[in-house]
């Protein structure tokens, strides 16, 4: 099972709170692949929307394929998200009654297919963001030391 990492969405671990994780599958036209492939990926400003019990990812940039003529993809279109129907019901459930949202954080070719790895997150204010960036220093602090009495 090879997998290799094509993109990661590193605003979204200082943006939100990371509260559960799941993995989906997309639905994707061939230039798209082909551009993933090439890692050819953006997602800053891309969530997740759920239409008629479907979720959909919105504002996920694909760069078009450079040998894909006129059958390019649009680059920022709606693709369809692949997730068991459990999945959408309790994302789609978190997100309606408690305010969450559902993002991206990572995209990845798993066995030669796009997953796209998602998470319901909660939005942090500047006191949360602040405090995690001094766990993080704390946290090197102790690292550090650590390292220099070895």
């Amino acid at each position: 099972m090879a997998i290799k990492q094509v993109s990661f969405n590193r605003k979204a671990l200082h943006e939100y709170l990371i509260l559960e994780k799941f993995e989906a599958g997309m639905v994707l036209m061939g230039t798209e692949i082909k551009s993933i492939r090439q890692g050819s990926v953006q997602f800053k400003d891309a969530y997740v929307t759920f239409i008629n019990h479907e979720a959909f990812i919105k504002e996920m940039y694909i760069a078009p394929y450079e040998e894909g003529n006129r059958f390019n993809h649009e680059e920022t279109r709606e693709r369809k998200l692949l997730l068991h129907d459990h999945e959408i019901s309790k994302l789609e459930r978190k997100v309606k009654l408690k305010g969450f949202t559902v993002i991206p954080l990572s995209l990845y070719l798993k066995d030669g297919r796009a997953k796209l790895e998602i998470a319901l997150a909660q939005g942090k204010n500047i006191h949360d963001k602040r405090e995690s960036d001094k766990e993080k220093d704390a946290q090197r602090e102790i690292d550090k030391v650590m390292k220099s009495k070895r």
